[in-house]
């Protein structure tokens, strides 16, 4: 395995290990949710919520932390993001625990480049509570009927309605909340659009690797408004 130099008693040291073959395949996702500067990373013995990893190594019940998005990207795309069949960029990420930085060991052609990133507290996330036992609408499609959906619409608009179903209630969600998820679009291959009782909106979006592996990004949107029946 690439990084396979680095030895069991260098890792004793961490809290954290994980690793992987090719860099872009957690780039690509991260590339998804550069919407805002900073990405929190919670991790338990079950993996990441970004579980694309191929080697995985937790001694507590949850890590997490928080890092500068560009800095991470950066590091990740430090060689370039070679797209050469056959050329990939080797990846160990180490954390070794609170107030220390998330270690990058990156290694290509032989060449390895150690990148260390200031971790911060991280912040509380939302909680949407989105539950499957309260979706009301759901439809999955191919990202492309949705790519020209939103090739259709007037961008500058403040708000969108989305109709899933021919009775109340309908929904209206800010066109800037909605904007950012368009990244994540873009890479994805399959959409699965959700609503729960609440006006709730979940996009996940289904995700292919270099190697075939997939990945889910999922975002949620709360309503605006709810639209008044006629």
């Amino acid at each position: 395995m690439p990084l396979s130099t680095q030895s069991q008693e260098d890792d004793a040291q961490y809290i954290l290990v994980a690793s992987l073959d090719n860099a872009r395949n957690i780039s690509n996702v991260l590339k998804a949710i550069t919407f805002k500067d900073h990405a929190i990373f919670s991790a338990t013995p079950n993996g990441l919520k970004a579980d694309i990893f191929q080697e995985f190594t937790i001694k507590e019940d949850s890590v997490g932390f928080q890092v500068n998005l560009t800095v991470l990207l950066d590091c990740l795309t430090i060689f370039g993001g070679s797209t050469v069949p056959g050329v990939t960029t080797a990846l160990r990420m180490c954390y070794a625990g609170y107030g220390y930085p998330l270690t990058l060991f990156l290694e290509e052609g032989g060449v390895v480049t150690v990148c260390k990133i200031n971790t911060e507290e991280p912040e509380e996330p939302i909680d949407f509570d989105f539950c499957s036992n309260n979706v009301t609408n759901k439809v999955i499609l191919q990202s492309e009927s949705l790519k020209e959906a939103f090739s259709e619409l007037d961008m500058t608009s403040e708000v969108l309605q989305i109709t899933m179903s021919p009775s109340q209630p309908y929904f209206r969600y800010k066109m800037s909340l909605l904007k950012p998820s368009t990244k994540a679009l873009a890479l994805s291959c399959k959409v699965s659009v959700r609503t729960d009782s609440r006006g709730f909106l979940s996009l996940q979006y289904l995700v292919r690797n270099d190697n075939g592996q997939i990945c889910f990004v999922e975002y949620y949107c709360c309503p605006d408004e709810e639209v008044a029946e006629d």
